[in-house]
């Protein structure tokens, strides 16, 4: 199948073509004909996949057929993003997929200046952007209205629920006209998601949403080499700069889970030669736009971040990342690795396992249904303050499907 046979139009098959898209991936040949025809949609894909192209690309095609123009303050689509860094990805994918038509859009996210968002309001616009909490904010002060939504789409909901946003979503979902198209997008189903689907399409005309599921279950991408290393929490920062030297890493994420931990570990990596820079909550929107551009640019090698801070980045070619701490959740674990391994490339994801990580750990392999590889780095001494295998904190039931460590 190619997009020809998916219901676009020519100016979107121009931007597609000009962007050198040629095989639709599966979340769009399942989504984009389903979005089209006006049901609404609950999607599981994993990242990577072309998740954002499956909502834009028809939300687009509608909107170009049947726009008129945008009265002050109004828009036409909203999608709720959980993070001012994917905002500003999906507004930039809009923008290249638009780029034939006389569509509008516009991001809107905290930390920056409110004044020239409400500005850009004023005229309307065909597509707004927004992290939930921001457009509450834009809600508060009559800076827009609701009135002319025909679709909504909840990008990354599972996100945005870890991120403790369902009062918002609820606030901005009661604002909403009730005759409008839902789309719901995750890379996990969660039982969160799945009660937050039924409340978002059953208040409105068409309760019964179509689900899509290109994603397997509680599984991770198979072309994501996944191992992990048991090390003292000491000596952490020793054994990334012994991996970064001795195996020669290029273009690699690590995810940490505090704020001032980022910076010392900068502050490590630069004694040892190593020039990292690192994103977090303390830092504003235009320093860390700037670092991840370095980033992305290949000037920055090593990028260190927090989970939140690194939620829905999206960096080509990234060869491996780092979960220099153990994420607390399984769903966390399966996000952060997908920053790797995007769009059917390989990558590879290192775990730095602690004594008091077990715990996460096995609900992680549990999740995933297998054991990570354990490895040992030859020329790094560590000390032994935890076992290679934690078979012994598997139940028996799990042992034989999971194989031996």
């Amino acid at each position: 199948m190619s997009f020809l046979n998916l219901g676009l139009s020519h100016s979107i098959l121009q931007a597609i073509t000009d962007l050198s898209y040629h095989t639709p991936t599966a979340i769009q040949k399942q989504a984009i004909p389903i979005i089209l025809s006006g049901k609404d949609v609950v999607a599981t894909a994993q990242t990577g996949t072309g998740k954002t192209a499956a909502f834009v690309l028809p939300i687009l095609e509608k909107l170009h057929v049947t726009t008129k123009p945008r009265r002050a303050k109004r828009i036409g689509a909203l999608i709720l993003t959980p993070t001012r860094e994917l905002a500003t990805q999906i507004a930039h994918n809009i923008e290249l997929y638009s780029q034939h038509t006389h569509l509008t859009s516009l991001p809107i996210y905290g930390g920056v200046d409110l004044a020239p968002q409400k500005k850009r309001l004023i005229e309307g616009v065909d597509i707004l952007v927004a992290t939930p909490g921001r457009l509450l904010d834009l809600v508060n002060q009559r800076a827009v209205h609701f009135d002319e939504v025909e679709i909504l789409v909840l990008d990354e909901a599972d996100r945005m629920l870890d991120m403790g946003s369902q009062d918002d979503l609820e606030k901005i979902l009661a604002r909403l006209p009730k005759y409008r198209q839902n789309l719901l997008f995750s890379a996990t189903t969660t039982d969160s998601v799945r009660a937050l689907a039924y409340e978002f399409s059953h208040e409105t005309q068409s309760p019964d949403a179509i689900e899509v599921n290109t994603s397997p279950k509680q599984k991770t991408a198979d072309n994501i080499k996944q191992w992990l290393i048991t090390v003292d929490k000491d000596t952490k920062s020793a054994l990334l700069s012994h991996l970064i030297q001795e195996h020669h890493w290029q273009r690699t994420l690590i995810f940490i889970e505090k704020k001032h931990a980022a910076a010392k570990l900068v502050e490590q990596l630069a004694k040892r030669g190593i020039i990292a820079d690192a994103i977090h909550g303390d830092k504003s929107q235009a320093m860390r736009e700037k670092i991840l551009q370095r980033f992305k640019a290949g000037e920055l090698q090593y990028l260190i971040a927090t989970g939140v801070a690194a939620r829905g980045l999206d960096i080509g070619e990234l060869a491996r990342v780092v979960n220099y701490d153990l994420p607390f959740k399984p769903e966390e674990y399966i996000h952060r690795i997908g920053r790797t391994g995007r769009a059917g490339a390989t990558g590879e994801a290192i775990s730095f396992v602690a004594k008091g990580d077990f715990k996460n750990l096995c609900a992680i392999e549990s999740r995933l249904n297998k054991i990570i590889e354990r490895r040992k780095i030859d020329g790094f001494e560590e000390r032994k303050t935890v076992p290679l295998s934690i078979l012994n904190y598997i139940p028996k039931a799990k042992r034989n499907t999971h194989g031996s460590a």
